[in-house]
């Protein structure tokens, strides 16, 4: 039951231990696709996107999902196929350092959630702007819950600190 001094309920509890959960398995995904990022050569990302289109651009040669999953293969370059994995390398890795941190009760590492967070929604709404997606707008949201409750657990935290 909330009081004033813990404003918390076991309901917001769980969704922002969910949420943690959920972005440090973001953060592994992200390590994860770093990592074959770096160990991928760009001819065997063209080869793999010809085998996966090839059956649908068959029956159909203007396919635009296949199309454009050929045409991206064809552009990525080695430098931008290194630039993606430290991309997805320190994304994930930072996630998965300040969730494992939240866990641990660190205070400092709840306003390293929060900053990182903000910073991810800031880009987001950027590539909103040009590019809007459903998924995008989705993952925007949910940062932003996962702000909305860091920032009440870090609340709570503080609050029990001598």
């Amino acid at each position: 039951m909330p009081n004033k001094l813990n404003p918390s309920t076991p309901i917001t509890d769980d969704a922002f231990k969910l949420s943690l959960y959920l972005k440090a398995a973001d953060g592994v995904l992200e390590c994860i696709g770093g990592l074959l990022l770096l160990f991928i050569k760009p001819q065997q990302l063209n080869s793999l996107a010809r085998l996966l289109t090839e059956h649908e651009l068959s029956t159909d040669p203007k396919d635009f999902i296949a199309n454009h999953i050929l045409k991206s293969a064809h552009n990525l370059t080695s430098a931008s196929l290194i630039f993606g994995a430290l991309y997805l390398l320190s994304h994930g890795v930072l996630k998965i350092i300040l969730v494992v941190e939240v866990l641990r009760q660190r205070l400092w590492a709840y306003i390293g959630l929060i900053v990182t967070t903000a910073g991810f929604i800031v880009y987001q709404l950027y590539r909103l702007t040009y590019k809007p997606t459903l998924g995008l707008v989705l993952l925007t949201l949910f940062d932003g819950v996962v702000i909305y409750l860091t920032q009440k657990e870090y609340k709570k935290q503080k609050s029990l600190q001598p």
